[in-house]
């Protein structure tokens, strides 16, 4: 699988990773000075090549540690956006030596028992009608929106029970609450609701891990506000960078 990427920069290698139905492009908004930054599409989305089937966040995961090896990232700091972050989860859980930190920004797992129940209709929408059906996601930034309609319908719809309906999913709380302890790195959350922020913390996880809260965003709340989300993981990458040196 070889997966379109842009790299840039040089410093500390981060890899970026989009959400369900856009691109690397998704990330061009967010200055990270002093990093090496490796955006990249995963497969099926944005220039990547779109096979068959592998959209499970597993899938996309081992796509990314293959690059990642290719590139001698060493390990790296793995930034996820929404499905984004449950596969650089699936990439901290499934291939540890990649990865030494991660930053997930309002994750598609940790889904409540209310929306567990709409899983099956909404896959059911985005099989039959492909991108136009999606509806749950509410109004879209223009540029996301042009993404996620040029993002093939079979994709959307396999990437989707991939994070919530196909066995070993952990979109819903009580398998995300299994799979997220198996992550040992430090992480860093950052999430628009507290609620789901409260549920995340209380899973625990390593000792440098911090969860944030931006009360009175949206979904793509890394977009709202670049300049404080660059602010926010490069801090807290140098205390990082602290506490090893």
């Amino acid at each position: 699988m070889r997966l379109h990427y842009r790299d840039s920069g040089a410093g500390r290698p981060l890899l970026l990773v989009h959400g369900w139905g856009g691109d690397s492009r998704v990330w061009d908004p967010i200055p990270l000075p002093g990093c090496r930054t490796v955006a990249v599409d995963l497969r099926g989305h944005g220039r990547s090549p779109v096979p068959d089937e592998g959209y499970r966040p597993a899938d996309l995961a081992a796509d990314l540690a293959e690059l990642a090896t290719d590139l001698g990232l060493g390990p790296v700091v793995a930034i996820g956006h929404s499905m984004g972050a449950q596969v650089v989860t699936a990439l901290a859980v499934e291939h540890p030596g990649t990865v030494e930190a991660l930053v997930v920004v309002d994750p598609a797992y940790g889904a409540d028992a209310a929306e567990e129940r709409l899983f099956d209709e909404r896959l059911s929408a985005v099989r039959e009608g492909g991108p136009a059906a999606v509806t749950h996601l509410g109004e879209l930034p223009p540029d996301i929106r042009r993404q996620f309609l040029a993002t093939p319908g079979h994709v959307l719809a396999d990437c989707y029970a991939g994070m919530y309906t196909d066995p070993g999913a952990f979109g819903a709380r009580p398998a995300a609450e299994r799979y997220l302890r198996r992550r040992t790195c430090p992480v860093l959350c950052l999430r628009s609701l507290a609620e789901p922020a409260a549920w995340e913390a209380a899973i625990g996880g390593h000792p440098l891990s911090r969860m944030v809260v931006w009360a009175g965003t949206g979904h793509f709340l890394h977009l709202e506000r670049p300049a404080a989300f660059a602010t926010l993981v490069t801090s807290w990458l140098s205390t990082l960078g602290r506490v090893r040196g």
